[in-house]
C-alpha cells in the first residue's frame, strides 16, 4: 500500500507566511479545505489587526474608560485567552505589551460576557494581538480542517508557531524543531502546539508589559500547550519571566512545557507526554 501523500498549501496574511500540510489521499480536496481555512484566516487578520482602521481592535483602541464596545465572537474569543494568559504568567503576558512606551500604567479592562462585550476600565487599549493572534488563527484553522474530515494535518505560521493534529499515518506524529545557530533539538508532534520567541530576526522587539522594557534574555525560549494561542503567549512571556518563576506557570497551564537554551545548555520546564511529543534521538 502506497503512502498517503502530504500537500502543501501557503497563504501570507497577518505580515508573515502560512502553510497548511494537509495528509489526504485527495489533493483536491485537501486544497478545497485548506482554502476555506485560508478564508477563515483572512477574516479574522480582518477583525483582529490593529493595522486594519476598522478592525474591532482598533474600534476598541477608540474606548473612553466606562465606555463598551459589543464584540463579534472570535474577537471575545480571542482576548479571553489574552486574559487567561495574563493571569497564568502573572502579567508576563498581555495584550498590551508596549503601553508603557504611552501611557504610565498599564490600561485595564474587562470582559462582559453577558454582553458579549469590552468596557475600557482605564487608559487607552492600545491592543497588540501579535503575540497571539497567529496562534488563535492556527486553533481555528484547525477547526475549520476538522469540519473538512482532514484531520492530519500541520499548520505554521512563519516559522515560529506550529499546530499539529493527527500524526501521519505510521508516524509518531509530525517532525518539528527548536532550532538555534549551534543547536538543535527535534521532535515528533501532535495534537499540541509549538512556539518560539527569540530576538534574532525582529531585534528587541519583545517588551515586558511590567515595565516597558525591553526582553533581556538573549536567547531563545520555546512553549508547547495544548492551543497554539497558549503556546504563543507562553513562549513571548518566558523571555521577560525569570527563571525562577517558569516552573509554576508551566504547572498552571494544562499541557504545556518551556525550553529555554542558555548558552549550550537545554533547560527544561515540565514533562513530556508521550501521546502528544516524542524526541528524535
Amino acid at each position: 500500500m502506497s503512502e498517503t501523500a502530504i500537500h502543501i498549501f501557503h497563504h501570507r496574511a497577518m505580515a508573515t507566511q502560512f502553510q497548511v500540510r494537509i495528509s489526504d489521499d485527495d489533493k483536491a480536496y485537501a486544497a478545497q479545505a485548506a482554502q476555506a481555512a485560508f478564508t477563515l484566516l483572512d477574516d479574522l487578520e480582518s477583525r483582529l489587526s490593529r493595522f486594519r482602521e476598522n478592525s474591532e481592535i482598533s474600534q476598541i483602541s477608540h474606548l473612553a474608560p466606562g465606555e463598551i464596545l459589543r464584540l463579534t465572537e472570535p474577537v471575545y474569543a480571542c482576548l479571553e485567552i489574552a486574559l487567561k494568559m495574563q493571569r497564568i504568567t502573572n502579567d508576563a503576558f498581555s495584550a498590551s505589551p508596549a503601553a508603557l512606551c504611552t501611557q504610565p500604567v498599564q490600561p485595564k479592562w474587562s470582559l462582559l460576557r453577558e454582553r458579549f462585550s469590552i468596557r475600557c476600565d482605564s487608559g487607552k487599549l492600545e491592543f497588540d494581538l501579535g503575540a497571539i493572534g497567529k496562534g488563535f488563527a492556527l486553533d481555528r484553522m484547525a477547526e475549520v480542517l476538522r469540519e473538512w474530515s482532514c484531520g492530519v494535518f500541520m499548520l505554521v505560521a512563519g516559522g515560529s508557531s506550529i499546530l499539529a493534529g493527527d500524526a501521519p499515518p505510521g508516524t509518531p506524529g509530525w517532525l518539528s524543531n527548536l532550532a538555534d545557530d549551534k543547536l538543535t533539538r527535534s521532535y515528533r508532534l501532535k495534537n499540541c502546539s509549538l512556539s518560539g520567541s527569540g530576538l534574532a530576526v525582529k531585534g528587541a522587539h519583545i517588551i515586558d508589559p511590567r515595565t516597558g522594557a525591553p526582553a533581556q534574555r538573549t536567547n531563545r525560549a520555546w512553549a508547547l500547550a495544548l492551543s497554539a494561542a497558549e503556546s504563543d503567549a507562553l513562549s513571548t512571556a518566558c523571555m521577560v519571566l525569570d527563571e525562577a518563576m517558569i516552573p509554576e506557570v508551566v504547572a498552571n497551564l494544562s499541557g504545556s512545557l518551556v525550553w529555554l537554551l542558555d548558552g549550550n545548555e537545554w533547560k527544561e520546564f515540565g514533562k513530556l507526554d508521550a501521546t502528544r511529543i516524542t524526541a528524535v534521538e
